[in-house]
C-alpha cells in the first residue's frame, strides 16, 4: 500500500492526461453546438439593424463564445470525469491499480489536482476576457446591435438615496467631485411620507452636499410652488453615488465589481446580490475541482456486471443536482434570502460533503 496520497508519476500523468484531452474535447463540441443554436435565435435580430452584414454576425460570435466557455467548463470537466473514469473502468484498469494499493482517492488525486489548473485557467480566463466581451455583448444588444456610442462616463435616468431623500438625475457627467448633473429632482421625504419636491436645471458638488442652481420647490402639504434660487440640497451623499446607475456584475473583473460594491455602500444603495456574485465569481471555477469527485461513482465497482452505465448516470444526476443547487442559491442571494457568503459557497461544501461520504462509504 503507497502511503503517498498521489499514485506514481507515470499513472498520475496518464490519468490527468486522459481527463484534460477529454474536457476541452467535450468542451468544445459543446461550444459548437451550443453557439450554432444561439446563433440561428439571434442572427435575425443582429442583421435587422440597417448595415449589419457578415461581419457583425462573427463579431457576435466573439463576444458569445467566451460567455458560453466559461458557463459550461464546469459542465464538461463533469463529462470528461465520467468518460474517462468509465473507460479506465471498462478496460479493468481501475482493478489494476487498487490491485496495486492504490485507494479511491489516490486514484482521484490526479483528476482534482488538473482539475485544480483548470479552475485557475477558467478564474484568469473569466477575469481577462469573460467579463470584457460580456459587458461589451450588454451594451450591444442594448442598442439593438447598432452601432455602440462612445463611453464618455455619461449616465442617464440616474436614481440615488441621501438620508430619506430619494433623487433622480436625467444626466450625468464627469467622476468624482467633478460631477455635474443636468435636470435634478429631489424628493424630500420624512419617515417615507413625500413633504416636497425640488427640481433643478442643474447641480454640482459643494462640501457634503449638491449645489443646485435655478431651484423650485414644491410643497405637497399646501400646494403652492417657489424659487429658491441657489441652494444646498441632499446633504450626505457620495460624489460617486450617481456613476453607479447599472452594475452588471458579469460584465465586470472581480476587483472591478469589489470596487463598484463599496462605492454603491457609500451611497447608501443596497448590494447583498453583488456580493453573492461577487464570491460566485471565485465559487463558480472551482467547482471544476468538485466535479472529478461527484462523478467518482462511475470509476468503481465491476463493469462486466452491467452496472457502468447506471454509475455513470448517477455521476450525471449528481453534477446535475450541484448545478441546479448552486442556481437556486445565488438567486435566493439575489432575492436577499440567503446571506451573500452563504449563495456562494454553501453548494459547493454541501456536495463535497455529499461526493466525499459517497465515496469513503462504497470504496474506502
Amino acid at each position: 500500500m503507497q502511503m503517498s496520497f498521489f499514485p506514481s508519476r507515470t499513472v498520475a500523468l496518464y490519468l490527468a492526461r486522459m481527463f484534460v484531452v477529454r474536457t476541452f474535447v467535450i468542451l468544445a463540441a459543446l461550444v459548437l453546438v451550443l453557439q450554432t443554436l444561439d446563433l440561428l435565435s439571434e442572427s435575425g435580430r443582429i442583421l435587422a439593424h440597417p448595415g449589419n452584414g457578415e461581419a457583425q454576425v462573427w463579431r457576435y460570435v466573439s463576444l458569445r463564445v467566451p460567455e458560453i466557455i466559461a458557463q459550461f467548463l464546469p459542465f464538461s470537466v463533469l463529462l470528461g470525469t465520467i468518460i474517462t473514469l468509465s473507460t479506465l473502468n471498462q478496460n479493468s484498469e481501475v482493478i489494476a491499480l487498487k490491485a496495486a494499493g492504490l485507494s479511491a482517492h489516490q486514484l482521484l488525486a490526479p483528476l482534482m489536482l488538473a482539475a485544480l489548473v483548470v479552475a485557475g485557467v477558467s478564474f484568469a480566463f473569466n477575469e481577462r476576457i469573460v467579463s470584457r466581451a460580456s459587458g461589451t455583448l450588454a451594451e450591444w444588444k442594448r442598442v439593438e446591435y447598432g452601432p455602440l456610442p462612445i463611453d464618455r462616463g455619461d449616465r442617464n435616468n440616474v436614481w440615488a438615496r441621501t438620508a430619506d431623500d430619494l433623487i433622480h438625475v436625467r444626466v450625468v457627467n464627469g467622476q468624482g467631485g467633478a460631477v455635474r448633473l443636468r435636470d435634478v429632482t429631489v424628493f424630500v421625504r420624512s419617515g417615507g411620507a413625500l413633504l416636497a419636491v425640488i427640481r433643478a436645471p442643474s447641480g454640482t458638488r459643494a462640501g457634503d452636499g449638491w449645489r443646485l442652481d435655478q431651484a423650485t420647490r414644491f410643497d405637497v402639504a399646501s400646494g403652492r410652488q417657489q424659487a429658491l434660487g441657489t441652494i444646498v440640497a441632499a446633504r450626505g451623499g457620495a460624489p460617486d453615488q450617481f456613476m453607479l446607475a447599472r452594475v452588471n456584475a458579469d460584465g465586470l473583473s472581480f476587483l472591478q465589481l469589489y470596487d463598484a460594491i463599496e462605492t454603491l455602500k457609500a451611497a447608501g444603495r443596497p448590494t447583498k446580490a453583488l456580493e453573492g456574485d461577487l464570491w460566485h465569481k471565485i465559487s463558480k471555477p472551482l467547482s471544476a475541482v468538485l466535479m472529478p469527485l461527484l462523478g467518482a461513482v462511475a470509476a468503481f465497482g465491476l463493469a462486466r456486471s452491467g452496472r457502468l452505465f447506471m454509475r455513470a448516470v448517477i455521476g450525471m444526476a449528481l453534477g446535475f443536482l450541484y448545478f441546479v443547487a448552486d442556481n437556486f442559491a445565488l438567486a435566493m442571494g439575489n432575492l436577499n434570502v440567503y446571506p451573500p457568503l452563504l449563495a456562494a459557497w454553501a453548494p459547493f461544501l454541501l456536495f463535497l460533503l455529499i461526493g466525499e461520504v459517497v465515496l469513503v462509504r462504497t470504496e474506502e
